[in-house]
């Protein structure tokens, strides 16, 4: 079993969700509420996953976020 991280950003034009996963081709989605999607970002991660051709381990690693001020 191995964790993926999925960057999650709030459109507020169109009120939804997007989600995806860096470095992964078309593994992006959205939602009208996060646990729908998290749903889609399951099975887009699972349907991406089988077309990939690298290693798993070759995808980009989450480090973490960082806030910059700009004055």
């Amino acid at each position: 079993m191995r964790t993926y991280t999925a960057y999650v950003v709030f459109d507020a034009e169109s009120r939804t969700y997007i989600g995806m996963f860096p470095g992964l081709p078309g593994a992006q989605t959205y939602g009208e509420t996060l646990d729908e999607l998290d749903v889609n970002l399951k099975e887009v991660l699972e349907l991406c996953l089988e077309e990939y051709e690298g290693s798993p381990s070759d995808l980009p690693q989450y480090v973490g976020i960082r806030q910059i001020v700009i004055n």
